[in-house]
This record gives structure tokens, sequence and C-alpha cells, in this order.
């Protein structure tokens, strides 16, 4: 009996400091999910309307200029950009992006896959270690694994202008980013985005003949061009920022949960304790009890 109880203090020792590493966890995911939200509610609304905006005019140009960046092909070769986390004690956070990044590449890439000609560019050391292992027959990048943790403006635009130049060098016919859309702390999940080319948006009444007029200065072709891997970079930025912030919110409600369990698991453990006492205690004077009535005997 006295080695159980030393087992069950043994363990109750054991959840308090979990407990205690699960509170701090909870504590550093709450001030940095403040500064990841920020961020991405900053971010959003400018992203949106710019995307809006260039799909409308994309779609109202007709033949007027010629834009690499949103002509369709053929897709013989593929880039999937997957965005995960670079730690886990999160949830489900990279499990479900990956399931989305596994169900896209099956429904869009399947035979692309089967030839050799998909690239899977991984940022964030979650999504890498999965697709390096389950996905050997693709090429897998990991020469912006660190990203999610080192959001600087610098690389994202480097990595923007490398998927510029291998789009409109053909190397990739078509490019698409699979991330943790933020929703709120508790709420996050996983989206898939067309990147390349740059994806139209439907006109209000695209069945008549009316087509919106836009002034450009210099030229359409000038504007565009210039204005197209500006959106992209500012695209880029927010599927990193929406990433980072639903990791630390997915964390945040993880480690919450798990502060919790540890809570009821000590009640549990305590009363088991407190039992396990009792009967020693009881089988002592049962013991004392015995031993003075064979004296008296």
């Amino acid at each position: 009996m006295a080695a159980n109880l030393k087992e069950v203090r043994e363990r109750i020792k054991s959840v308090i400091n979990t407990q205690q590493i699960t509170k701090a966890m909870k504590m550093v995911s709450a001030a940095k999910l403040r500064k990841a939200q920020q961020a991405i509610v900053q971010m959003r609304p400018y992203s949106s309307k710019l995307t809006d905006i260039l799909g409308h005019v994309i779609a109202s140009l007709g033949g007027d200029a010629e834009l690499k960046l949103a002509s369709k092909r053929e897709v013989k070769s593929a880039l999937l950009v997957v965005v995960t986390s670079g730690r886990g004690l999160c949830g489900a956070f990279n499990t479900n992006i990956i399931k989305q990044a596994v169900s896209t590449i099956k429904a869009d890439y399947a035979d692309i896959r089967k030839a050799g000609n998909l690239t899977i560019l991984c940022i964030g050391k979650k999504g890498y270690d999965y697709f390096k292992k389950y996905y050997a027959d693709c090429h897998v990048n990991a020469e912006y694994l660190g990203l999610i943790e080192n959001n600087k403006t610098e690389v994202v635009n480097k990595l923007v202008d490398t998927l510029i130049t291998d789009f409109t060098t053909e190397k990739y016919d078509s490019v698409k980013v699979v991330y943790g859309k933020f929703k709120n702390a508790a709420t996050t999940y996983p989206s898939m985005e067309e990147y390349l080319p740059v994806p139209k948006v439907a006109l209000p009444h695209a069945d008549s003949k009316m087509k919106a007029d836009y002034l450009f200065e210099p030229d359409k072709q000038t504007v565009l061009e210039s204005l197209i891997p500006s959106l992209l970079k500012i695209q880029m930025k927010r599927f990193i920022a929406d990433t980072a912030a639903s990791e630390h919110g997915s964390r945040m409600t993880a480690m919450d949960k798990a502060s919790t369990n540890a809570e009821e698991l000590l009640k549990d453990l305590r009363v088991h304790y407190n039992k396990a006492r009792q009967a020693t205690i009881t089988n002592e004077l049962m013991e004392i009890v015995a031993g003075a009535a064979a004296l008296n005997g």
C-alpha cells in the first residue's frame, strides 16, 4: 500500500508540473495571438479590396491588354504551397491543413503527380515532415521552411518574385496555396486559394455588353504589370499572417483544454490518494487493536 501511495504522489507531482507548462504556454500564445490578430485584421480589408478591384479590371479588359500572370494554359506542371506551423501542440491545426492539401492534390493534381511534375513548397516544418515522408515521389521544397516564424517582407517578396518568374517562364502552369484561415481565437479552418494564374472576378452583369470604364495612366499594360506583383506579395503575406494567427489561437485553445483536463485529473488522483491513505491508516489501526487484544488475552 505504501508503494501505491508513493506512485500516486509521483503522478500528482508530474501532473502539476505539466499543468504549469500548459498554463505558461497558453499565456505566451495569448500574447502572440493579440499581435498576430491585429496584423491580419489590419491587412485583410486592404488585401480583399485590392483583389476585388484587380479581379474586376482583369475581367473587363477583354483583349485590350496581355497579362501573362492572368492567362490560363494547359496545366502540365504545378506548384502547391502548403503553409503550416513550425511546432506542434496546437491541436488538429496542422493536421487539418495537411488534409486540405492532400485533398487538393487528389482533386486537381493527381495526374500531374503521377507524371512527376508536382512540386510542394512547404512553409512550416510540420507540413514538410509529412510530405517528405509520404510524398517522396514529389519535389518537396524546404527553402522557405522558417518563413512562418520569420515573416520578413524582403523574404516574402523574394519568394513571390521567384514564383512569378517560374510561372512566366512556364516552369509551373498552376500555383495554389493551402493555409490556415483565421476567424477567431477558437475557430480556424483550412483554406485553398488559386494563386497563379491570377483568378478573375465574375462581373455583376457578365451577360450584358456593358464594360467597366477605367482610366489608366500611363497605360493599361504598365499599370497592371506593376500592380499585380504587388497584389501577389500582399496575398502571400496574408496567407502567412493568417496561418500564424490561426496557430496561436489553436495552441491557446489546446493548452487551455489541457490545463482543464489536468485539473480534473488532479482531482481524481487526490481522491484516489486520500482513499488509499485512509485505507493504510485503517489497516494500521486494525493491526494495533489486534496486537493489543492479543496482549490482553
